[in-house]
This record gives C-alpha cells, sequence and structure tokens, in this order.
C-alpha cells in the first residue's frame, strides 16, 4: 500500500509542475511543442528513477555531512548517462532540448526527492516515488506543450510520425514565445485549482488550502506538516 502511495502522491498529491511548483525553467522552455516535452519528461522520469534506486541503496552508507554532494554526483551519472544515449540515438530531439538536458543535474524534482524520499526509505518504496514523480512531471509538460502548440502553431507532433496538422485554423504565435509559458501555466494552475475546489465540496470537503511554498513548510525536504507519502513530514530517517 505504501509502494502504491509514494507513486500516487509522485502524480497527483505532489505533482512537482502543478502542486510542488517545481522545476519551472525547463517546464516552460521546452513546452513549445509535444514532442520536446515528452523527450524532456522521459529523460528527467529515467534520471529520478534510477537516482532514487541508487540513493535508498546507498543511505546507509553515506555520511549525513557530505550527501548532497554525493547525491549530485549520482545524478550527475545518470545524467550524463542518458545525454549520451540521445545523442547518439535520437540526435534531433537531443539538439532541439539542448542544453536543458544537463541541466537535469541541478532540476530541484530530482534532488528534492532524493533528499526527502530516497535517503529515508526502502529500495522499492523510493523506485516507486521517482516514477510516479517522473510521470507526473511528463504529464503535466505533456499537457502545457500540447496547449501550446495547438493554439500557438496548430498542430501536434509527436516524433515526426504522428503529427496531426489543422486542429486550430489561427494559430496565435503568442502561445509557443516565452510569454505565452508563462501564461498557459498560469491558467491551467487556476483551471487545475478550481477543478480542486469544485471536487472537495461536491463531497462535503473543505476547499484545499494553496500548498505553502516556503521553506519552513517545504514538502520536498519533510519539514512541513504534509510530507507526502511514507512519513517525510515526521522527519522518519529510519
Amino acid at each position: 500500500m505504501k509502494t502504491w502511495l509514494s507513486f500516487w502522491y509522485g502524480i497527483f498529491k505532489n505533482n512537482p509542475i502543478f502542486r510542488l511548483v517545481l522545476g519551472l525553467c525547463p517546464t516552460l522552455a521546452v513546452t513549445t511543442s509535444l514532442e520536446n516535452a515528452l523527450g524532456m519528461g522521459l529523460a528527467a522520469t529515467f534520471v529520478l528513477v534510477c537516482s532514487n534506486g541508487l540513493v535508498s541503496a546507498l543511505r546507509r552508507v553515506i555520511p549525513p555531512a557530505v550527501h548532497i554532494p554525493c547525491y549530485i554526483v549520482i545524478i550527475a551519472t545518470f545524467v550524463t548517462a542518458i545525454d549520451l544515449l540521445m545523442q547518439a540515438y535520437l540526435p534531433d530531439l537531443s539538439a532541439s532540448l539542448g542544453i536543458f538536458i544537463p541541466l537535469i543535474v541541478v532540476n530541484c524534482i530530482i534532488l528534492g526527492r532524493a533528499e526527502a524520499f530516497a535517503s529515508k526509505n526502502g529500495i522499492v518504496d523510493s523506485l516507486a516515488d521517482g516514477l510516479g514523480s517522473g510521470v507526473g512531471f511528463t504529464l503535466s509538460l505533456a499537457l502545457i506543450a500540447a496547449v501550446r502548440e495547438i493554439v500557438g502553431a496548430g498542430t501536434l507532433t509527436v516524433w515526426g510520425d504522428i503529427a496531426v496538422k489543422g486542429i486550430n485554423p489561427g494559430p496565435v504565435t503568442l502561445a509557443i514565445l516565452p510569454a505565452g509559458g508563462f501564461i498557459t501555466l498560469g491558467l491551467l494552475l487556476a483551471l487545475i485549482n478550481r477543478i480542486g475546489e469544485w471536487n472537495a465540496r461536491r463531497h462535503g470537503a473543505p476547499a484545499p488550502l494553496p500548498v505553502n511554498l516556503d521553506c519552513r513548510h517545504c514538502t520536498m525536504c519533510g519539514r512541513g506538516k504534509d510530507g507526502g507519502a511514507g512519513g517525510e513530514a515526521k522527519g522518519d530517517r529510519s
């Protein structure tokens, strides 16, 4: 049950973009097309799963004084691996994503899950947490990219093989510009919060409060009231 919750929370309750509002730099930069969004999401998912698993396996070996540098070395190793694989087998996608693949090393989602969850839980649960966060991140990127590409270009293309053209007969170029990324993200955040409020009231519950994003309430490092699955908020470091 805990493993399932770890996966489920990463997609919905602790969704990196729409709930925790993390990783916005690549989110706004690569979501000009669905193809780029899926590529970034899958690359980040690979790094999340692998780094979470290895951090969990080594959690009793890594000295507390150097755990952050060790996590960064682990994450950088898997980022380098996926970057080289993409350059070898998906050169066009690698060129399109550019610097944002190496920058996964400093993505706060990756380091946050390593510190908040993998360093305190078993390997299976940590793998589930990484997979859930990765899937949540990928789905969020895909949703934003689909909206921006349809509105801004009137097309929807994946890997060049699945192309739908003429969806929007009057594309609005603003949607695929940087300003359009901010506007699209803001509108989707508002819509999702509104749906959450409506769903809570439909079940007779009070409207959910916004996630507190200051350091004292951070859901990623486990010091807040709601740290997600696995007892993160209780500071369980077993």
